[in-house]
C-alpha cells in the first residue's frame, strides 16, 4: 500500500513566558496552530499564514539562518523541527498518511485570540502554557518539548513583547 503525505507547517507562537495551544476538534488534542503547505507557499508561509487565520495575532518569525550569497537564490527560514507525523494508521500497521511537518517558532505581541478564519476553533478553546504548565501537564511528550524549546528560544532572542518594548 502507498503512503500519502502531504507536507505541513506549525508555529509555535510565544508570547512573554508562555506559548498557545488550542485543543484540535478532531484529534482530541492540544497542539499549536498549523496546517497544510498550499501549493505556492513556502513552509514558514504556511505556518504564518496558519498561525493568523487561527489566533488573529501576527507572528514575527524568530529565525537565525545563515544568509547565503547566490545570485539567483536566496537561504530561506530552516525549521527547528521537521517532524513525520502518521495521520491514518490501518489495523494491520501500515501507514495509509502521514504529514511531513516544519516547525517555526514565533513572537506575538498579545495574548488575545480571535480567529480570522470562518472555520477555526473559538477563542475558548485556546490556553496559553508556561514552561512549568507544559511540564505539569499530560500532553503528549513532543508538544511538551517542543514548546518549551520554543519559549525559551524566543526568550533567548529578546523577541518578548517586554524586550521590543524597551
Amino acid at each position: 500500500m502507498e503512503t500519502t503525505r502531504h507536507f505541513t507547517a506549525t508555529v509555535y507562537l510565544v508570547e512573554g513566558d508562555a506559548t498557545a495551544l488550542h485543543e484540535h476538534p478532531r484529534l482530541g488534542i492540544r497542539i499549536p496552530p498549523g496546517g497544510h503547505v498550499d501549493r505556492d507557499e513556502l513552509p514558514h508561509e504556511a505556518g504564518l499564514r496558519e498561525a493568523r487565520e487561527e489566533t488573529g495575532l501576527e507572528p514575527t518569525l524568530v529565525d537565525d539562518t545563515p544568509t547565503v550569497d547566490a545570485p539567483a537564490g536566496r537561504a530561506l527560514p530552516t525549521p527547528r523541527h521537521t517532524m513525520l507525523y502518521d495521520i491514518d494508521v490501518h489495523d494491520d500497521g501500515t501507514v495509509g498518511h502521514q504529514h511531513v511537518d516544519s516547525v517555526f517558532f514565533a513572537a506575538v505581541d498579545s495574548r488575545e485570540i480571535s480567529p480570522d478564519g470562518a472555520d477555526e476553533v473559538g477563542p475558548e478553546r485556546w490556553d496559553w502554557y508556561t514552561v512549568e504548565d507544559l511540564r505539569a501537564s499530560d500532553l503528549d511528550g513532543d508538544t511538551v518539548e517542543i514548546g518549551i524549546e520554543a519559549i525559551e528560544t524566543v526568550q533567548r532572542h529578546g523577541r518578548t513583547a517586554e524586550d521590543r518594548a524597551r
